[in-house]
């Protein structure tokens, strides 16, 4: 379980097709205290175990469900441009991926730590696409448009994780929602780089989800 407060950004080093899963290796420093083998970290709110630790690297196993149904199967695109871009500029070693990427961090939340945000699970539901993202007075808005039938997940005032981050709904219409960005946010996430057109990851309010699936039974009765 995770609060949707990202400790800070890593940087995509790697991402490698293995005999089993693929294995995406970031660069990090704050979350490193005390990483163990095995623990479970959000990257770009997906919940994925960590399977390699290396000085001021962290390594985790994606396996295909986790490509097909995320936006971390980008990383899976850029690694083949990047074996293009290998034989051409003659890089080093064609799986380094050749333009930076951050990833927003959280390790899952401990029981004796504060509560911040809300209950993030680090399943994502759905690939949204970034269509409005710009400066309003001293705000920063920005406007997602989910896939057809997941808006009924999304109430005004309610609460979203973006990529892993906790986050209020703003606005509400029928194909999208909006939410409002503090400069903190647009400084410790990696919500900053992104622009429209983005894909980004979208985890739904667990309780509507609960309520959904209860819903049918309460009619019935």
């Amino acid at each position: 379980m995770f609060t949707g407060i990202i400790e800070e950004k890593g940087t995509v080093l790697r991402f490698e097709e293995g005999p089993k899963a693929w294995r995406l290796k970031v660069s990090a420093n704050r979350i490193m205290e005390g990483l163990n083998l095995g623990e479970s970290v959000a990257v770009n709110g997906c919940c994925l175990s960590v399977a390699n630790i290396d000085q001021s690297t962290v390594s985790f196993d994606v396996v295909g469900e986790t490509i097909r149904h995320t936006s971390l199967g980008k990383f899976k695109k850029r690694q083949r441009k990047s074996l293009t871009m290998g034989s051409v500029k003659g890089l080093s070693d064609p799986t380094d991926l050749p333009n930076v990427l951050s990833v927003n961090l959280e390790r899952s939340m401990r029981s004796d730590g504060r509560f911040g945000g809300h209950f993030v699970t680090g399943h994502i539901d759905a690939i949204g696409r970034i269509t409005e993202l710009e400066a309003r007075q001293k705000d920063y808005y920005l406007r997602v448009e989910p896939p057809i039938g997941f808006m009924k997940y999304v109430v005004y005032k309610g609460c979203i994780a973006i990529d892993g981050i906790s986050l209020t709904v703003a606005e509400v219409d029928k194909s999208g929602f909006g939410v409002y960005l503090i400069p903190l946010t647009i400084m410790d996430t990696n919500i900053g780089e992104r622009k429209v057109g983005d894909e980004i990851n979208l985890e739904f309010d667990l309780l509507s989800k609960y309520v959904e699936r209860l819903l049918p039974s309460v009619n019935k009765g």
